[in-house]
């Protein structure tokens, strides 16, 4: 899994423009959680696809920026949490148990 570091509030707008060729997806980590390790173990156990760009963001140092995503993209704030950019708007959502490679590829496709 090539996550890319989301540590900066502008890379919002790259992440936003970028979605309309690519998917983009945003993982949202608390890395003090026991449930939040179990999803980033997860995704990193399952094949991810070169079709879509995979953003990492640590919660406990980066709140700000996640407060930043749940206003720009009108998502409710969870942790762990996954979010779909697709055409600049967040097209789907997931949290704790529901986080699946799966369903994102899935998600991405439609």
């Amino acid at each position: 899994m090539n996550w890319i570091p989301l540590t900066d509030q502008t890379q919002l707008e790259t992440i936003k423009d970028l979605s309309f060729t690519t998917p983009q997806v945003i993982l949202k980590h608390s890395t003090t959680c026991s449930i939040s390790k179990m999803a980033l173990a997860r995704m990193e156990r399952s094949e991810a696809p070169d079709s879509i760009q995979f953003y990492y963001l640590d919660l406990l140092n980066y709140r700000p920026i996640s407060n930043a995503i749940a206003e720009k993209f009108s998502v409710y704030h969870e942790s762990p949490q996954i979010l779909l950019i697709k055409n600049g708007e967040c097209t789907y959502d997931e949290s704790h148990g529901g986080i699946q490679m799966e369903e994102i590829v899935e998600q991405a496709a439609r």
